[in-house]
């Protein structure tokens, strides 16, 4: 949620979200990070990217990126489970220690506000600005503002590149 709902966003700084352990998290607290945003599901063919995201982290984490993962239920139904059984499944299986977020809605009028302006700062193919799919990653740069958004598709080890140049810049 927008924590100044008179203004308009301007950077990933304006909102907030809830840890998957029920905690309010203001994304202001990770100002001059590098943030990757990933929708997750844990019964997706792209769920194996848990462990490369999981790599991203643990590589990059000491040097200023985080991972922030919110699962979603919006494709296929592939994340049915409760918060407290996605975060069992993604440490049990993928041994995830960076941020999860509670599960949210992605597009739509229910969609998570941080999503609305992800989509809206960085649309897809062809300008679309729904999310097609699980494991749509959004990068972003210390100054909060989107830089490249990156398809299902896109593995983890892919953008390495990409955030490297964002922790040096």
């Amino acid at each position: 949620m927008a924590q100044n709902s008179s203004a308009a966003p301007t950077s990933v700084y304006d909102f907030e979200a809830v840890s998957i352990e029920g905690k309010t998290a203001s994304l202001s607290t990770q100002r001059g990070k590098v943030l990757l945003i990933v929708n997750t599901a844990s019964a997706c063919g792209f769920t194996p990217q848990f462990g490369g995201l999981e790599a991203l982290w643990k590589t990059y984490a000491g040097k200023g990126l985080v991972v922030m993962g919110f699962p979603s239920n919006e494709f296929g139904k592939q994340d049915p489970g409760s918060n407290d059984e996605i975060a069992s499944f993604c440490e049990m299986n993928y041994g995830v220690s960076f941020p999860m977020m509670e599960k949210v809605e992605v597009n739509g009028a229910q969609a998570h506000p941080l999503f609305k302006w992800l989509t809206k700062e960085a649309p897809g193919l062809l300008g679309t600005t729904g999310i097609k799919w699980n494991f749509t990653k959004f990068l972003v740069g210390k100054d909060g503002k989107v830089i490249k958004r990156y398809a299902p598709t896109d593995k983890p080890e892919s953008i390495t590149k990409d955030i490297e140049a964002a922790l040096a810049a």
